[in-house]
């Protein structure tokens, strides 16, 4: 199965939070998915009922998780992460993210900074 066509399905599956949270524990690696996740790593990472149904469809065989870059990027902007921030959690540059959000349909919002930081310059 191709990437872009998995990261659709994951993305039905599990919900924009759990392809997040996959993505981030194990994305560009094969995952063997128990066919009983109970008690087990991917109901400590995605959560249980996120891991039985990705059990039910996916039970007893690898798949290769997506980086899901774009995904993480939105996601983490509308949290109110910065480029910088953005760019460690990714795992690329700066001006990688930059180019990211530049090629994006429907760009998030430039210019978000940490809630927690004063108006300083006002």
């Amino acid at each position: 199965m191709s990437e872009p066509r998995l990261s659709a399905v994951l993305l039905d599956l599990l919900g924009a939070d759990g392809l997040v949270k996959l993505a981030e524990h194990k994305g560009g690696r094969r995952l063997f998915v128990p066919k009983s996740p109970d008690g087990g790593m991917l109901a400590d990472t995605i959560g249980l009922e996120a891991a039985i149904t990705l059990s039910n469809r996916y039970g007893g065989d690898y798949i290769r998780v997506p980086l899901a870059r774009e995904l993480r990027a939105r996601h983490y902007r509308a949290a109110g992460a910065s480029n910088a921030e953005i760019a460690r959690r990714l795992g690329m540059s700066e001006s990688g993210v930059d180019r990211l959000f530049h090629s994006m349909p429907n760009k998030p919002q430039k210019g978000s900074r940490d809630p927690r930081q004063g108006d300083l310059f006002l």
